[in-house]
Parts: structure tokens; sequence; C-alpha cells
């Protein structure tokens, strides 16, 4: 299916590892401009030596004025995912300020500036757009040690349909995918212990986590003008965990 993506200018957040690596590629290879936001500029070295011609920009979205000196000026961005994220993981009755803080900062303030910046330059041009937030299966599902982290995305699910709501009158389209465990690195670290794992695996018909894939399979189609009619949307690509 061609998604006609080539040309088009899309800003990744998230973009050394994982699932932002992992869509930061595919849209290299079908003919996209992309701008790789990371944290860790060694991370954005070896991506720019995968993916020539990419456009790296090394910033810490927790810090809101790093990032508007980081981004303020990206200039025209036709397309948006905002996958960085943290996983900062406590049982309730231990949950920190610092952890609260620093997972509020990433997973939900930062969506709302880099969309800002990214939706402000669409309206100016008056041009259409879509932008991307990856979410997760715990915005809709409680887990155990989880309680900052599935606030953040049950929050970030609620201000996507907000977005979509705001953003639509002017041809931008928002929506979020939200992936059960995914097998990156964080995900791997999170999920190492074979008895947790086994306590979320039994809850997914489907008996298996996610890889990259099939995340970025979903973003790009949500990106694409194939889902021109689709916004305000949580798409799921969780095994058929919230069926359960």
């Amino acid at each position: 299916m061609e998604l006609g993506l080539a040309g088009r200018r899309v800003l990744v957040t998230g973009a050394g590892k994982g699932i932002g690596r992992g869509t930061v590629q595919a849209l290299h290879a079908a003919g996209a401009r992309v701008v790789a936001v990371s944290r860790t500029q060694a991370d954005l070295d070896s991506l720019v030596r995968e993916c020539p011609g990419i456009e790296p920009v090394c910033v810490d979205l927790g810090d809101w004025e790093a990032t508007e000196r980081a981004l303020g000026s990206v200039g025209p961005v036709d397309l948006l995912v905002n996958n960085a994220a943290v996983a900062l993981l406590q049982p309730f009755l231990e949950v920190t300020k610092d952890a609260f803080d620093r997972s509020f900062e990433v997973n939900l303030r930062a969506v709302i500036q880099v969309s800002q910046i990214v939706a402000r330059g669409l309206i100016a041009r008056g041009a259409p757009g879509a932008i991307v937030n990856i979410s997760s299966q715990c915005s809709q599902r409680a887990v155990t040690n989880h309680s900052v982290y599935c606030s953040t995305k049950g929050a970030l699910d609620m201000l996507t349909k907000v977005m979509a709501l705001e953003l639509g009158p002017h041809k931008i389209r928002v929506n979020a995918v939200n992936p059960t465990v995914v097998m990156t690195h964080m995900g791997q670290a999170n999920w190492s212990d074979p008895y947790k794992a086994k306590t979320m695996l039994d809850r997914i018909p489907l008996g298996k986590f996610a890889e990259v894939e099939h995340v970025v399979d979903a973003i790009l189609f949500l990106l694409s003008d194939r889902s021109g009619m689709t916004t305000g949307s949580t798409l799921p690509v969780e095994g058929g965990f919230w069926a359960n």
C-alpha cells in the first residue's frame, strides 16, 4: 500500500532508540525528510550513519526552555511523531516527586510543547498535517508499579482527543497508538523477569509482546493520507489485551 510519505518533512521525538529509531528508519526508507530528536548524541550520531540526510537535534524534552531553543526555529514540518517517553516504575506508596515530575514533563508536557510548535507552523502555512502520539495499553488498564506511567498515558489519550477536536478545523489530524510491551531495550529491561512477563502475557490473547515493526506500521498508516478520515483515535497494538 503506497503511503505517499516521500518528500514529507517529519519530526520524530525519542528517535535514538526503540520505536522512535524504527520509525525514523522506516520513514527514511519511504523517502521522507526526517528531523530526529533525541537527548543522546551518540544515538543520533549512529542514526545519521544509518540514515544519511536526516536532521539530528539533541535536546532533553523535559527542559521546556531548551526545547524551545532547539525546535522553535525548526522550520516547516508536515508530520509529527511524539514518541519520547520515560517509564519510571515505583509502587504507589513509594512514588517520588522527582519520578512524578520527570514522567509528566517528558510523557505529557513535551507532547504539548512540541505539538504546539508544529501545529502553529502548519496553521500559519495553511497546510494540512498529522500528529501521532505514542501512548500505551496502560492508558486504559491498571498495571502494578505503573501508577505514574499509567497516569501519563491516560492523560495522553485524552490530550490526543482534545487536540483532534481543536486542530481538526485546521485539517490537522491527531491520533494515538497504544502498544503492549514492545521488545525494545526499555521493554526488555522492565519485563525481563519471567514471572512478571507471564502475568502480562496471560492477559494477551495472542500470547506475545509486540515487535518494533508492529508499532511502526501503525504509526506510518496514521501519518499517511490513507487514514485521512481518522482522528482522535487510540489505535491498540496490543494483541487483544483490551479485549480481555
